[in-house]
């Protein structure tokens, strides 16, 4: 039998995944939790029990953050961090985030079971708002907790105008007090994160797991094109300042300009568009959009930004429109450290397994982690690449199998000095 797992319970593992799925659900296989909603204030509230049961420090800090700590031998040691996010899309699967996060418990459990206490302390996170989908700003709470937070980021409004602010205080939390939420980088010996993969590659190489090369980096832009409204019976076609149609040339050449180097891992993505006024008969004034552009090559990114921008200059002056541009969040590709992937490459053959090395064009909370302490990542197999869609899967065995190399690597980098 290929790929073994002999530390880890699967079951219960499988178990403590569907329970939580069970929060926020929508239809027989989605959900919704979005950040620092009331979902996911109960998703957050359910699993900071279960790490209690466990015998964790828990704590709930001012940005929303769970947090669980299991001490070590050398208590005042920089801690081995672990985990990822429990918030989801308003569309979303039951897998993104919250593999990473029940998978880290189990670990955790793992090691308590069979009475093994770290060398160094192990900490674990369910990052706050890693998803962005309600604020359209997204690793929030990893961010908050580095002090990297953005000015105006607490007044940002979600689609019901509810402001970041006083969804936080709402959830039970006070900006008042971000202050005391901070972490010293310096207390941080690693991050490791487990996430299902959210593409094919895995599937399309016919392995269950695989080792992260490194995460591209995202920019996130909100254009908004404004022209006139007018009566969409009476304005001839060459008077018109349709911001609509001139949208739809910006998105069309966007797309277009990810794919015109082949083979190169260039994403695009327009997922969000509002159209004003909204009403069959009247010329679009105003439509505003998101831009979503993503690369592992910083330098090709930018290039292509740059050429987009140009391309809506035009499109703009050719239909008579204005235009805004926010930028909403612009990250580097960020590597994995060589070393964690070495101990993962070791652990996996110990396991008869044989990962691939891919990259991840999803960003995870490992990308600002990065910038303060060497980080490693597990993918699990995701079934036809699907993500951010109820359709999203990842089977047990997979699963079993991400969290006994997550466990292994754990061992190794905190328990084994």
């Amino acid at each position: 039998m290929k790929a073994l797992t002999n530390s880890v319970n699967s079951a219960r593992l499988n178990d403590n995944l569907q329970t939580l799925s069970e929060i926020g659900r929508i239809g027989s296989t989605g959900v919704c939790r979005l950040a620092h909603s009331p979902e996911d204030k109960q998703a957050v509230l359910h699993v900071k029990k279960y790490m209690d049961q466990i015998g964790l420090k828990t704590e709930i800090d001012h940005f929303g953050n769970l947090i669980g700590r299991m001490d070590g031998v050398s208590n005042d040691s920089p801690a081995l961090v672990i985990g990822s996010h429990i918030d989801s899309q308003p569309y979303g699967g039951k897998y993104d985030g919250a593999l990473g996060v029940i998978g880290a418990i189990e670990v955790l459990e793992t090691l308590q079971e069979k009475g093994i206490k770290p060398e160094i302390p192990i900490v674990l996170f369910a990052f706050a708002d890693e998803e962005g989908a309600r604020f359209n700003k997204g690793l929030f709470g990893v961010r908050g907790m580095l002090g990297k937070l953005e000015e105006g980021e607490l007044e940002r409004k979600d689609k019901k105008g509810m402001t970041r602010r006083e969804a936080l205080i709402e959830f039970g939390c006070d900006p008042s007090k971000f202050e005391e939420s901070l972490i010293d980088p310096s207390t941080i010996a690693a991050f490791l994160e487990l996430h299902i993969e959210q593409g094919p590659v895995l599937e399309a190489k016919g392995e269950p797991v695989g080792i992260v090369t490194g995460i591209s980096g995202p920019l996130w832009l909100t254009v908004e094109m404004e022209g006139l409204a007018g009566h969409a019976g009476s304005v001839p076609m060459p008077m018109r300042q349709d911001a609509l149609v001139g949208a739809a040339k910006v998105i069309v050449k966007l797309n277009e300009l990810a794919q015109e180097i082949p083979g190169a891992p260039t994403v695009s993505t327009v997922g969000s568009l509002q159209v004003f006024p909204d009403s069959r008969n009247i010329i679009p004034e105003r439509v505003t959009f998101t831009v979503d552009l993503r690369d592992i090559d910083e330098n090709r990114r930018d290039r292509i930004e740059q050429v987009f921008l140009q391309e809506l200059e035009r499109i703009a002056d050719e239909h008579n429109l204005t235009y805004t541009i926010t930028e909403d969040t612009r990250s580097e590709p960020r590597f994995c450290n060589e070393a964690i992937m070495q101990i993962m490459r070791e652990e996996s053959a110990e396991m008869q397994l044989t990962p691939p090395e891919l990259m991840s064009g999803p960003f995870h909370d490992s990308l600002e982690m990065s910038y303060v302490c060497d980080y490693g990542m597990i993918f699990v197999r995701s079934k036809d690449g699907i993500s951010h869609n109820p359709k999203e899967y990842s089977s047990p065995e997979d699963i079993a199998l991400g969290v006994e190399l997550l466990y292994k690597t754990v061992y190794r980098m905190a328990c084994k000095r």
